[in-house]
């Protein structure tokens, strides 16, 4: 898909009294991606799902799902927003056919072939007969994507799909959207979890009080703080004077260690320089930011790491 699955254009939501929720977002989503919506809590990333979907009105701006209107494309979108809500004395087959009974775009002809094709997608078709009250987070989450999946979408829209999972049922879900957007589904996932990011997601988004701070790649954002090297030597008098010869960022030093950033410089040119100069080195280590380090540099401050 050449379109971005998602482009906004300065998008806006301000509530009666003043408060503005959303603020000039700017989103550019790549099809086939999977896009992390992260920020925390009260950052404006489910205001801004809501209008994506249609389900509240933007104070300003625009959106385009695949190079289209947002409301003319959205018969290609999944979305689970807010958590699942099912009957739960019906069975996970018996949820899904109302639900699917209740889209008056859908084939009735094919219902029953599409739930069960729906519920073998998220691994569900030997609870497909047990009742919803019987299914544990995990399953019920899984249900939930379920229904997204019941007709063909290009798109799935998810709002903090792992929120009150205990460990398994993180990992089952997070699971799940890997093997979905395997199949070509971009699929837009909003989280205030910097792990479950870091693990799933191959862009990301960052939101902090409204706006969007930062968006790109992996990578990309990465790049954004430096990589360093940490020495642990006995040699830290000489081994402080190559790196600060190198013109190397923040060079600090320790009874048995010297660390700095080392920009574009390839670690192994450093570790070389060392060994010319007769530096000692018992170890030697490339220190990555890590997406928590990302945040950090970008906002002041972190989100939650871990439930």
């Amino acid at each position: 898909m050449n379109a971005p699955a998602i482009a906004t254009r300065g998008l806006t939501k301000r509530f009666p009294g003043g408060q503005i929720a959303v603020d000039g977002v700017d989103l550019a989503v790549p099809g086939g991606s999977v896009y992390g919506f992260l920020g925390p809590n009260g950052s404006g990333k489910t205001t801004t799902i809501r209008m994506l979907l249609g389900l509240i009105t933007p104070t300003g701006g625009t959106s385009a799902l695949f190079g289209a209107p947002a409301r003319a494309a959205l018969t290609r979108v999944g979305a689970l927003v807010e958590g699942p809500a099912f009957y739960p004395w019906l069975t996970g087959t018996a949820n899904l056919l109302r639900l699917d009974a209740a889209n008056p775009a859908a084939d009735a002809s094919s219902a029953k072939r599409r739930v069960a094709d729906s519920l073998d997608r998220v691994g569900l078709t030997a609870a497909a007969a047990k009742r919803y009250k019987a299914y544990s987070l995990g399953m019920r989450q899984r249900l939930a994507i379920a229904s997204t999946l019941l007709s063909r979408r290009d798109l799935l829209i998810l709002d903090e799909p792992t929120n009150g999972l205990d460990p398994q049922g993180t990992r089952e879900v997070r699971g799940l959207i890997k093997d979905i957007a395997a199949d070509g589904t971009t699929v837009f996932v909003s989280s205030h979890l910097l792990a479950e990011v870091e693990q799933m997601c191959t862009h990301i988004g960052v939101m902090r009080t409204g706006r969007l701070v930062a968006q790109g790649s992996m990578s990309e954002l990465r790049s954004a703080s430096s990589t360093r090297v940490e020495v642990e030597t006995v040699d830290v008098t000489a081994a402080t004077k190559v790196l600060t010869d190198l013109a190397l960022g923040d060079v600090k030093s320790a009874p048995d260690h010297v660390s700095a950033e080392i920009g574009r410089m390839a670690p192994e040119h450093v570790s070389d320089l060392l060994f010319k100069a007769g530096v000692s080195i018992r170890g030697f280590q490339v220190i990555r930011p890590s997406l928590e380090d990302v945040f950090v540099g970008l906002t002041g401050e972190g989100f939650d790491v871990d439930r």
